[in-house]
């Protein structure tokens, strides 16, 4: 019944909305494989002696898969945000050259907005190289737009064209692209949706099941063909949700 109630909590958690953190350093990917996650339940279920054993080992799967989805959705709100404040500081800059500011002087304007391009700021006073810092800031989840702003500088610095109006074609392109993703972030939130709904769907048939006089969870919980099927259904449900989560970073990543 633990093992019912962990997976019950896992798809409440999984249905609420997450909230973007604004990250404050350079966040490492993590890669936890879920193939190798289902060949350790599966070969436990066959070669760990003791039900309990088994049922812990399982368990221990299902915290590590609800982590990685937890952490890999969080990560995704967090570069989407992220992606946002780049629009955003963009859209500034190219309005503080727009109205005749000096290149400097927008920067440290935008820098103040959103402190993470302070390194370009600092490029610029020192005379440094503006498009290389801006390019070390792109490498960031959230930040590949930052690459645009960066040809456009080097460009309208190589060439003599004005910088205004090259960042400002920025920001338009960065503004179009933007309506698109929110549409296509549209069609993909019935999919995700859907994943979810699916996922919770075996807990619910179970407690039916439980309700209408059978004994589902005896099954799963005390024969070996139950915690067999317990694991591999853990297993591809897993997969089916961090599936429909690398879809959306892939949208979001873009082309």
């Amino acid at each position: 019944m633990i093992l019912a109630a962990g997976c019950a909590a896992l798809t409440v958690l999984l249905l609420l909305p997450g909230r973007p953190t604004m990250p404050t350093a350079r966040a490492r990917p993590l890669r936890p494989s879920l193939a190798v996650a289902g060949l350790l339940l599966g070969g436990s279920v066959v070669a760990v002696p003791g039900r309990r054993m088994v049922l812990l080992v399982i368990g221990a799967g299902v915290l590590a898969g609800a982590a990685h989805l937890v952490v890999a959705r969080r990560r995704r709100l967090t570069a989407r945000a992220t992606a946002q404040r780049v629009r955003e500081t963009c859209e500034l800059l190219a309005a503080e050259l727009a109205a005749g500011q000096p290149p400097g002087a927008a920067l440290d304007r935008a820098a103040a907005s959103w402190p993470p391009l302070a390194p370009a700021a600092g490029a610029f006073r020192v005379g440094a190289d503006v498009p290389s810092a801006l390019r070390g800031l792109a490498d960031d989840p959230g930040c590949g737009d930052l690459r645009l702003v960066a040809a456009a500088w080097q460009v309208a610095h190589r060439t003599g064209q004005g910088l205004a109006e090259a960042v400002d074609r920025v920001a338009r392109d960065l503004r179009a692209a933007a309506a698109t993703g929110r549409v296509v972030d549209g069609e993909l939130a019935s999919a995700r949706a859907t994943a979810r709904l699916v996922a919770g769907l075996p807990v619910l048939s179970l407690a039916m099941g439980s309700g209408a006089g059978g004994d589902p969870w005896g099954f799963l919980l005390g024969h070996p063909v139950g915690l067999a099927c317990l694991a591999a259904g853990l297993v591809f449900g897993f997969a089916g949700l961090a599936w429909i989560e690398a879809i959306a970073r892939a949208v979001d990543a873009g082309p």
